[in-house]
């Protein structure tokens, strides 16, 4: 009996090796997406379950400074829409599976907008001027962070209080002369 009890452990072990090592694999293949993204490569031929991996395991840095949340999205409808992810690639330009080829009026204000200059636009009801940018200081101040302004304010009180110091010392070596 203590054979059998010895042959189950081992079986159990190895059981227990055997899953660690496919959900190690399956998370080795969200990297390998991720990676291949990051460095503008095809993201094509690999599983929904792949893709679902990938996007779960993007970091938030990756995330907000690249586009690949959405290059794996696409790369993920490609091959649900073709049952393989042949028509999203990485950033290579190439068209992905929902892209729509733009009509000969928009074609030629693309051709056109280098050369367009920064002359001012009629959007809607307003006028655009190209690089003007309308902000006053209550909307400049509002949209930076509370630590920030917690630090401007710091370091403003600490200023005040150095030039009063200052202004302090000198009226008294004013009145000791």
């Amino acid at each position: 009996m203590p054979a059998r009890g010895l042959v189950l452990s081992a079986a159990l072990a190895v059981l227990v090796m055997l899953v660690a090592l496919t959900s190690t694999a399956q998370a080795d293949v969200g990297e390998q997406i991720i990676r291949r993204c990051t460095h503008n490569q095809s993201l094509s031929g690999f599983s929904q379950q792949a893709y679902r991996q990938a996007l779960k395991d993007l970091s938030a840095g990756t995330e907000e400074y690249s586009n690949c949340a959405s290059l794996i999205r696409q790369a993920q409808l490609a091959a649900a829409g073709t049952g393989r992810g042949t028509s999203a690639s990485g950033a290579s330009g190439a068209p992905s599976a929902g892209a729509i080829a733009p009509t000969p009026s928009e074609q030629r204000a693309i051709t056109h907008a280098p050369s367009a200059g920064s002359a001012p636009l009629q959007v809607g009801a307003e006028t655009v001027h190209p690089g003007i940018v309308h902000a006053d200081i209550a909307s400049a101040f509002s949209s930076l962070p509370t630590p920030l302004l917690a630090t401007v304010a710091f370091l403003l009180i600490c200023l005040l209080l150095v030039a009063s110091a200052g202004i302090r010392n000198r009226i008294r070596a004013r009145r000791g002369q």
